[in-house]
């Protein structure tokens, strides 16, 4: 069967590999059928790393994924510890947690510091047409939701968790740095949980475009003058309640640090290149602000398909803006990280 490898920093090759083996207990064969692919990917590509975390070559990538089950192991059970079929359509968390370990037994699976993650050293993702994953990992896609919107659902849950971190309420002010895909969700279900005014700020037109038509009360980009002044300047001086950085460019944690109002809080979504994070200590201080940075996310998954039902409210297929097969992989990443007007969500079919 065929697989993208990523050998090194832009070396992704198409290679035949095995099959995989029969699913033992607690296992299920999947057919997969769409990826995501996401920023985490782009640093793995393009740095040969992410964070702290490199690979040794050759790695499958793809953590955002979904796929039809071929075969079950014994005692395969979903997410919701109901029995898998043969042919159903599930979408896949990414992280293994140990589910022993004090970080799981406190309900904070997703800072198990013995976990694995699919599509991240040394466990292959789902750039290849099948693969053995855990049964209770899979939550079956609703006939409602097409394949991309079941791909979006991974997306989907780390904008859920960075919100429940915010702790937001009804009526407060939100700034998000950074409309990707990340942050476009995180606007969109700021939105439908009563904030307001939103706020946000990118560097790329097209993607203030989409945060104007996904729910910001105003955006613009780095271009049209210091985004810091501007937002002071439409919040009448005060700040905002919650700061949301989900980009992690060079100035940017400062710049939501610098949003935010005395006693508010700032959540770090974005993941940085260099793996450092750079703010004025006095800022934080003085401000007293409470700081939170997101680790991907748990026990998301229920929650993110009932709000990608509702589809009056939150058009996640909407994000998609491209598509490729696996065999044009490198010209999606190649495409993705040169940041092309309008690309926003690429789906790569297999």
């Amino acid at each position: 069967m065929k697989a993208a490898r990523l050998y090194g920093p832009r070396d992704i090759r198409i290679d035949q590999v095995a099959e995989p083996r029969t699913p033992q207990a607690g296992e299920v064969l999947l057919a997969v059928r769409a990826v995501g692919v996401c920023g985490s990917d782009l640093h793995m590509v393009a740095d040969g790393r992410i964070g702290d975390t490199a690979y040794d070559s050759p790695l499958v990538l793809g953590h955002e994924f979904m796929g039809e089950v071929l075969a079950v192991g014994a005692d395969a059970a979903d997410g919701w510890h109901r029995p898998l079929q043969v042919g159903q359509r599930v979408a896949v968390d990414p992280a293994c947690p140990c589910r022993q370990c004090e970080a799981c037994e406190h309900g904070h699976p997703n800072l198990c510091p013995h976990h694995t993650f699919y599509g991240v050293y040394p466990t292959d993702g789902a750039l290849q047409e099948r693969m053995i994953v855990h049964a209770q990992n899979c939550f079956p896609i609703p006939d409602a939701l097409n394949d991309d919107e079941g791909v979006l659902l991974e997306p989907l849950g780390v904008a859920i968790h960075a919100l429940d971190l915010a702790h937001l309420k009804i009526a407060h002010s939100v700034a998000i740095i950074g409309c990707g895909p990340i942050g476009l969700l995180i606007l969109r279900l700021a939105k439908l949980a009563g904030a307001g005014p939103i706020y946000a700020t990118d560097c790329f037109p097209w993607r203030v475009e989409l945060a104007r038509a996904w729910g910001a009360t105003a955006a613009w980009t780095v271009d049209d003058g210091d985004p810091v002044e501007r937002l002071m300047a439409l919040a009448g001086g005060r700040g905002v309640d919650v700061a949301i950085e989900a980009a992690w460019a060079e100035h940017s944690i400062q710049q939501a640090a610098d949003m935010a109002l005395p006693g508010g809080r700032l959540v770090l979504v974005g993941i940085p290149g260099d793996d450092r994070l750079v703010m004025q200590h006095s800022t934080a201080r003085r401000k007293g602000l409470t700081i939170l940075l997101a680790r991907r996310m748990k026990h998301t998954y229920p929650r993110a398909i009932q709000l990608a039902l509702a589809k009056d409210q939150l058009a996640l297929a909407d994000l998609v803006s491209h598509r490729f097969c696996l065999d044009e992989v490198n010209e999606a990443f190649r495409r993705n990280l040169a940041y092309e007007t309008g690309l926003q969500k690429v789906i790569i079919t297999l």
